[in-house]
């Protein structure tokens, strides 16, 4: 497995990761909501129904947003070698990792920090379409692509 298929596969886990997180917190406040229908009566009663339904409107949005974040990953394919940077790519500027896929959390690979930016992001959009040798620079700091895989 490349190094760059690595990466994939750690951010579609920590995708799939989340994805059963906010399930099993939508479900638990579904049963939560069965139990207290059972229980209660009055004004308390609807209230704390109230809040558990809008808590699980909340995570349902965030369970899409994360569904669309898996859609996107499950349609790049890691074993592509590109010759400019495109979606799906591993592009070393300045010595830094980057992966050009999704804004997600920086991880550390075979002791390599790799950051995952979205090609809309501003250093983003300055990589897509070029290759080795571009430079230019954002907010006073200049990049020199160096790699792109």
């Amino acid at each position: 497995m490349t190094f760059k298929q690595k990466i994939h596969q750690y951010y579609s886990r920590m995708i799939e990761d989340r994805i059963d997180a906010f399930r099993d917190m939508i479900s638990a406040l579904t049963e939560d909501s069965k139990n207290d229908a059972k229980g209660s009566a009055g004004d308390k009663h609807e209230t704390a129904l109230s809040m558990m339904h809008l808590e699980q409107e909340k995570f349902n949005m965030k369970l899409l947003e994360v569904l669309g974040q898996k859609a996107i990953l499950d349609k790049m394919d890691a074993s592509i070698i590109a010759q400019s940077v495109a979606l799906g790519s591993l592009v070393k500027a300045n010595g830094i990792y980057l992966y050009v896929s999704l804004a997600l959390p920086k991880i550390n690979i075979e002791g390599v920090n790799v950051i995952a930016l979205s090609p809309q992001s501003p250093l983003g959009n300055k990589l897509m379409g070029n290759s080795i040798g571009f430079t230019f620079e954002i907010n006073g700091t200049k990049y020199l692509i160096e790699s792109v895989e």
